[in-house]
């Protein structure tokens, strides 16, 4: 199933690139009239698109919340919790700075805005992106919800994993009172996850649609004007999956160099989509054939949506460096030095924020005196740059539950990365196929 899956979206990503191009080429005259037929086409093909994300988003908090009490459960006492919970901190913040100081050293290096010279815009020139910065009295009140339902609702995932620590907690420590529920969540989990099969049938369809609006909007024309800076982007990527599949080597071991195998659907999913979010529920999936007990994973995969995003730190350092090169802006050393550690900060108050990476740029702009209209220069590939940081997101935060349950010496046999079609049942006693598929 995922086999077919993953060759299916291959040929949604192709056939949207084509069909994309065609109606670039089709409709795009040079007149406003015509951008504007190309506008409307791209809507179109959005209500695709939107309706798939919807229907990811349908599913992501009871996920989130079914596994991750499950998994709190199955832990058996808060030691273990606090434990796992320190681990997975401590990667995520060594993590987030080898994406910021990744970013940082290969935008200098590769120079990719030298030569531009763009002229400096008037000081009161906005960028159409909100800015916002890091509020701590906002921050820590933001993580405790004021109603489960209402963080249910809008997907508020580190307000989501807040109630459920205390819900899976709460059920330790009541003990075998609270097995019943247990039992009742765990079949919560079975439904998730068979829900979540049904969704992810229609990822080709959505990767098309995505896909084809934004070439047929755009134009293939864009990736030249800006395909340096791009390049330097992806090579950056590429380097920041070495070193941290590098680093889980040298914690887990050979194995490790299977993982990409084993979450090549997620990767691709996020990749087309150009959403992280959109791939949550075939990692948790492909974590636990690798290995991964669903404890961890169900804990460190949503804490990571929150703390990890690897690929959207390291675009945050190059795009800041690359406005200022652009605009011929000469920032020192230390200023590049703070530039770092203040993103580290900023980007941890803004989890949950729409388009969250500008939001942040945006400030730090600000922050140095650099023109915040600056940042129209990257909001026309916006669009192909998030799709790269998305799966890199994945990829970070798959490595990060792969390490910490190596360090909690608790990853199980690998179970064969492909799914296997569903059997019938052969006896009147035998469990539905899947059934055991999500381990304790």
């Amino acid at each position: 199933m995922a086999k077919r899956l993953t060759f299916y979206i291959l040929v949604g990503l192709v056939l949207g690139i084509v069909v994309g191009w065609a109606i670039n080429a089709g409709f795009d005259d040079g007149t406003p009239a015509g951008a504007a037929t190309l506008e409307s086409i791209a809507g179109y093909f959005s209500i695709v698109t939107t309706l798939f994300l919807r229907l990811i988003k349908m599913i992501i908090a009871p996920l989130v919340f079914s596994t991750l009490v499950v998994g709190i459960a199955h832990m058996g006492d808060t030691a273990a919790l606090g434990r796992v919970g320190g681990r997975s901190l401590a990667w995520f913040i060594s993590a987030s700075l080898v994406s910021l100081t990744v970013g940082l050293i290969l935008v200098n290096l590769l120079q990719p805005g030298s030569g531009l010279d763009f002229p400096i815009p008037p000081v009161d020139a906005a960028s159409g992106v909100e800015k916002g910065g890091f509020d701590l009295k906002v921050f820590v009140t933001h993580l405790v919800p004021a109603s489960m339902v209402e963080a249910m609702a809008t997907n508020e995932i580190l307000q989501i994993v807040v109630f459920s620590l205390f819900v899976g907690v709460a059920i330790t420590a009541v003990g075998e009172k609270a097995a019943p529920m247990v039992r009742v969540i765990e079949s919560l989990v079975a439904v998730m996850l068979q829900i979540t099969d049904y969704v992810m049938r229609f990822a080709p369809i959505a990767v098309f649609a995505a896909v084809a609006g934004t070439v047929a909007e755009r134009g293939p024309a864009i990736l030249g004007t800006f395909g340096y800076f791009m390049g330097t982007f992806y090579l950056g990527l590429i380097l920041l999956w070495a070193l941290l599949i590098g680093a889980a080597f040298l914690v887990v071991g050979p194995r490790v160099k299977l993982l990409v195998r084993y979450i090549r659907e997620p990767i691709l999913l996020a990749f087309s989509t150009a959403s992280s979010e959109a791939a949550y529920p075939r990692t948790l999936e492909a974590l636990d054939r690798f290995g991964v007990p669903p404890r961890i994973a169900s804990f460190v995969l949503p804490l990571g949506y929150s703390f990890n995003l690897d690929g959207s730190m390291l675009y945050m350092t190059f795009a800041v460096i690359f406005i200022a090169q652009a605009y011929g802006i000469d920032l020192t050393l230390g200023q590049e030095i703070t530039m770092l550690l203040v993103l580290m900060v900023t980007s941890k108050g803004v989890a949950g924020v729409p388009r969250a990476s500008l939001v942040v740029i945006a400030a730090t702009l600000a922050f140095f005196d650099i023109p915040e209209a600056g940042l129209l220069l990257i909001l026309g590939v916006d669009h192909f740059l998030d799709m790269g940081r998305s799966a890199t997101n994945v990829v970070g935060n798959a490595v990060a539950s792969v390490v910490v349950a190596k360090w909690e010496g608790d990853l199980d046999a690998m179970e064969p990365a492909e799914i296997e079609p569903p059997r019938a049942p052969s006896g009147p006693h035998e469990p539905p196929p899947g059934a055991d598929s999500f381990r304790s």
